[in-house]
């Protein structure tokens, strides 16, 4: 049977608040949200969730830097370089920031801010969170969850979208792990990105340039709970290195891979040529061994190696020199050169 909670939970409403203006250094950002919610915060209800465009958090908390070099102020947030492509118009990197966020630039941003400046994303996303969310639950009486939030392009996705870079108030997973689908069988690994999904559908409406930095979400008061300090807020949505099969781009892998490959074919040449030039060296009448002609090196069976690395063999002509700078192929993308010095 069909009931009014029923439909609650299946409805969801999104609106701007609007009449936010231009944010600056120092300013009180809870009491411009409130303000914006009209007399007695008429428009919002408990149970709310406001996303929050991280440019303003940026802004009101002074980390609009000066940078004629926005590369220098990328590097410079830069923890760990994730993938790096040229292209005409330049170089792009993704990295991942003092924040663990991974990124393209770091997150450093150079729209709609003053010329000769770009802005930083906030030092602690989490904690601006909290203490947004404190001082607009205190101003409001209203039992509110606050993501901050921020736009992001995604592995194997055309486009952009918003996603939370900061929470507190809301839970930022929904986790379905024991429970049943609609034909009974047991969910094992379904966990559900909430603070992400609300990110991406208050986008829709705040827009890039419409002038609109706060949305609001109603439907999904269940995922609104208590400001918890020792809460990790949105960087519980952070996959840890132990578990990320993608932490280099798909280039920086197979060069990685490349050179651990030609550096264990020459561990395993070395041995081989050795005990080839002693069996010439004492079998007079003999011919040389196959390792020994040419000029070549045979690499032989696969060997596992005590770092786990298996090598297939193969012939390494001495004649394709030393291992250099990267070349590029004619049937793909650039690979490293390769080639081992004469035995």
């Amino acid at each position: 049977m069909h009931n009014a909670a029923d439909g609650a939970r299946h409805r969801l409403e999104v609106f701007v608040l609007p009449g936010i203006g231009e944010v600056r250094a120092g300013d009180d950002l809870a009491a411009i949200i409130a303000a914006a919610a009209g007399p007695a915060a008429s428009r919002l209800a408990d149970g709310d969730i406001l996303a929050v465009t991280s440019k303003i958090v940026s802004k009101a908390e002074g980390r609009q830097v000066a940078a004629s070099d926005r590369e220098q102020a990328i590097a410079d947030e830069t923890v760990r370089v994730v993938a790096t492509r040229a292209h005409p118009g330049g170089v792009t990197r993704i990295v991942e920031n003092r924040q663990g966020l991974v990124m393209a630039a770091a997150g450093v941003d150079a729209s709609n801010v003053e010329h000769g400046t770009v802005l930083l994303l906030p030092v602690d996303p989490d904690a601006s969170a909290r203490s947004l969310c404190a001082a607009l639950r205190a101003a409001t009486g209203l039992h509110l969850g606050v993501l901050i939030t921020d736009t992001v392009g995604r592995p194997w996705r055309d486009g952009q979208t918003d996603i939370a870079i900061g929470a507190a108030g809301v839970a930022v997973l929904d986790d379905l792990r024991g429970t049943a689908d609609a034909h009974g069988r047991r969910l094992d690994v379904t966990v559900a990105a909430v603070a992400d999904e609300i990110a991406g559908a208050t986008d829709l409406i705040k827009g890039k340039t419409s002038g609109n930095p706060v949305a609001v979400l109603r439907g999904l008061g269940h995922l609104v709970g208590a400001i918890d300090a020792g809460d990790r807020g949105a960087r519980r949505l952070l996959r840890d290195s132990a578990n990320d099969m993608f932490r280099v781009g798909s280039a920086e892998a197979y060069a990685e891979g490349y050179t651990a490959g030609l550096a264990a074919a020459a561990e395993l040449a070395e041995p081989a040529a050795a005990s080839a030039a002693a069996s010439a060296g004492s079998d007079r009448a003999g011919t040389p061994a196959p390792a020994a002609q040419a000029g070549q090196l045979t690499v032989g069976a696969p060997s596992e190696r005590a770092d786990g690395l298996d090598v297939t063999s193969r012939e390494v002509p001495a004649a394709e020199g030393a291992v250099g700078a990267p070349t590029e192929s004619d049937n793909g993308p650039d690979v490293p050169s390769r080639g081992t010095a004469s035995p």
